[in-house]
């Protein structure tokens, strides 16, 4: 199954983005991109790809303890960016630093169950918002209209194991569908 671990923002601060969102959905050229829903948005801290059954207990143990090593932070949904001309996301503020060790921790995690994971690159946590469909669409003015969105703070308190399912063939515009599989604590 393919699988990545994640932070999972409430519910609240969904509703929050969700609404800025909207905002972004009535630029010119909105058309053009594939939204995602938020009922996907999640900040990525590690992703695994396929992962073996066998694997998969040795994973669970791993993430249990690295969730058990960190303690909770405060976050929130703020700004944004984009990759290129692909992609356009929402960015994270306030206790970015704890974010990127935890990030480091569920890649080792998957490393030590031995996946093989991609070569490390600094982490930069995001949300997924629209990826460009095709043709010629300047993101520059949706990331621009992100620059000053800021949400509520709220402490993260787990990592949560995922499950990613392909999206549904013949469906125009579906995408992944997210199940999460377990929760830890963190710093319990």
């Amino acid at each position: 199954m393919r699988l990545f671990a994640a932070v999972l923002p409430p519910d609240h601060c969904l509703g929050q983005l969700a609404a800025e969102v909207g905002r972004l959905k009535k630029l010119p050229g909105a058309d053009g991109l594939r939204w995602t829903g938020h009922d996907g948005w999640h900040f990525t801290l590690a992703f695994y790809g396929e992962v073996p059954d066998d694997t998969l207990p040795e994973l669970r143990e791993r993430l249990a303890r690295a969730a058990h090593r960190h303690a909770p932070y405060e976050l929130r949904i703020a700004g944004g960016g984009r990759f290129g001309d692909r992609v356009v996301w929402a960015g994270a503020d306030g206790d970015r630093p704890a974010m990127a060790h935890l990030a480091d921790a569920a890649e080792a995690a998957g490393r030590r169950a031995g996946l093989p994971m991609d070569a490390h690159r600094r982490y930069t946590p995001h949300l997924t918002l629209a990826r460009k469909r095709t043709g010629h669409l300047d993101l520059a003015p949706y990331a621009a209209a992100l620059a000053d969105f800021a949400g509520s703070a709220w402490t993260v308190q787990e990592i949560a194991l995922v499950r990613s399912h392909p999206p549904t063939p013949g469906v125009r515009g579906a995408g992944p569908r997210y199940e999460p599989l377990a929760r830890w604590p963190l710093g319990v």
